[in-house]
């Protein structure tokens, strides 16, 4: 078992990313992503590969130049001559630059790829390995070399190859020996086993790095084990980017690190910003439900999921997220969305965060509602569901129709409504018209025990009709228990009185 080390985490947005994009970036917007990944902290970046293109050449000798002092920069070259001196001319100039070398070891590639005995694949490594270190040298005494197993991950069955190797190719140079599964077809715990094996083999001043494709979205969890495994050296991609299905996302394993307690040394503050930005410049958009970044990654739909999250949203833990929003610097709170799989939990907050007022006990009531709504659209949006809180909350329906209420004498009050079929024409007294209309009902034989008012201002750019207040009212219900009647109106005596109305509706709508 290794002895744990700080992560060094390694980028390569910037070729393996970048190859993989339908309009590989120029070299300003290259720019612009060397930038983000600095303000991340990243410790080494892989900028291109140089012999691929002028353009990248240029690219990658560019930012080589305006690189800190701290920061590894990498670049990749097949073993070939040519490639290597391509990387030496374009970064050799930098604080610290690293020549990036890969050959397949790969019994399949051997033999039906490059066609060529291992033997002699080894050999052509070795001396890539000693060509390299030696140039790279000669440009810059902090030069060094990075060796890669192509399709490490396809090795199992010579692996004892691989690792004798790879010990001759760390005495021709090589400081970091990268493993990576260049496609994803093996078991996360076998390519794991194997990465050990390799730490365990060579000497400790050697870094074991990981590469992991995402072909079966497993990535990450190769990628962090691989890191307990002994593999120090992380290579992953903002955003994930990557050929096929992408590589290892950066993001997701420098939380999942730091969810582990390890000390990871970036900047986890500037991954979400990071990661619009990336994905705008990229053109490939961010999924719906990708982890941490996704807009659905904070959302909660389940009604027990939507309860345990608002009970613990103001907590560093909560119920049902991995991490608190605000560590990877997003600003927006846990979302509820309201299906017919949710509940009461998501009708009060939606609701209260739509800025109007609701009770515990009137979500209850609206939910069957809501839910029955939502059977039919999916989601509901919120504006949909501030139409049944209108109608269902403040305009009840029932046996009792006001029709009329005017103010005709000092404290005395006309009050016209229908009760079912049955017409009614009150005259109510009392200090002011909640008093009054109480009067009424009791006259047309309707009392009921008042037990609450109160009235409050509302924002009429909320409310859009210009209705300017709320009354709230509570009267005994037929149990006894409390029963809330609420009405907005632009004259506060008719909200007074609506509200008693609603309240009414719905004692007697049995």
């Amino acid at each position: 078992m290794s002895i744990l080390k700080q992560p060094f985490f390694y980028d390569i947005t910037l070729r393996d990313g970048n190859q993989s994009l339908k309009k590989p970036w120029q070299l300003s917007e290259k720019e612009i992503i060397f930038n983000k990944l600095l303000e991340l902290n990243v410790q080494a970046v892989e900028v291109g590969f140089p012999h691929s293109s002028e353009m990248d050449f240029e690219a990658c000798k560019y930012l080589a130049s305006i690189a800190p002092e701290n920061l590894v920069v990498s670049a990749l070259a097949r073993c070939t001559e040519a490639d290597i001196l391509s990387v030496v001319n374009s970064i050799g100039h930098a604080k610290k630059p690293r020549v990036h070398v890969f050959l397949t070891l790969s019994p399949f590639h051997m033999k039906y790829v490059l066609n060529k005995d291992p033997m002699e694949v080894r050999k052509t490594a070795i001396g890539a390995v000693s060509f390299a270190s030696d140039k790279i040298k000669r440009a810059n005494k902090n030069g060094e070399v990075e060796f890669s197993v192509e399709h490490f991950g396809d090795c199992g069955e010579n692996l004892d190859f691989v690792i004798d190797t790879l010990q001759e190719v760390v005495k021709a140079g090589a400081t970091t020996i990268n493993l990576p599964n260049t496609v994803e077809r093996t078991r996360i715990k076998t390519f794991v086993d194997m990465i050990e094996k390799v730490y365990n083999a060579l000497p400790k001043h050697v870094t074991i790095s990981a590469h992991n494709h995402n072909d079966l979205g497993m990535a990450t969890a190769a990628t962090v084990e691989s890191y307990f495994a002994g593999a120090v050296q992380l290579e992953c991609a903002l955003n994930g980017l990557g050929e096929r299905s992408g590589n290892t996302n950066f993001y997701e394993v420098a939380v999942a690190l730091h969810n582990s307690g390890v000390d990871v040394p970036v900047d986890l503050s500037k991954i979400y910003e990071t990661a619009l930005i990336v994905a705008q410049m990229s053109k490939v958009e961010i999924y719906e439900k990708a982890p941490l970044i996704g807009p659905d990654a904070l959302a909660h739909r389940s009604g027990i999921h939507q309860d345990g999250a608002l009970k613990t949203k103001d907590m560093e833990k909560g119920a049902y997220r991995p991490i608190h929003p605000s560590l990877i610097g997003r600003k927006d709170d846990e979302k509820i969305g309201l299906t017919s799989q949710s509940g009461k939990t998501a009708v009060f907050e939606i609701i209260t965060k739509a800025g109007y007022p609701i009770t515990i006990q009137e979500a209850i009531r609206l939910t069957p509602f809501v839910k029955e709504a939502a059977e039919k659209v999916g989601e509901l949006p919120t504006r949909n569901i501030i139409d049944i809180y209108f109608r269902e909350i403040c305009n009840v329906e029932g046996p009792f129709k006001l029709v009329n209420f005017d103010h005709i004498a000092d404290n005395k009050f006309m009050v016209e409504f229908n009760y079912k079929d049955k017409k009614f024409e009150m005259t109510g007294s009392g200090n002011g018209p909640v008093d009054a209309c109480m009067d009424a009902l009791k006259q047309a034989g309707f009392e009921r025990k008042f037990l609450y008012y109160k009235q409050m201002a509302m924002d009429e750019e909320l409310l859009g009709s210009g209705a300017i207040a709320m009354s709230v009212i509570h009267i005994e219900g037929n149990d006894g228990s409390k029963v809330i009647g609420r009405a907005i109106h632009k004259n506060t005596a008719v909200a007074n009185v609506k509200a008693i109305f609603n309240a009414y509706n719905l004692i007697y709508k049995a």
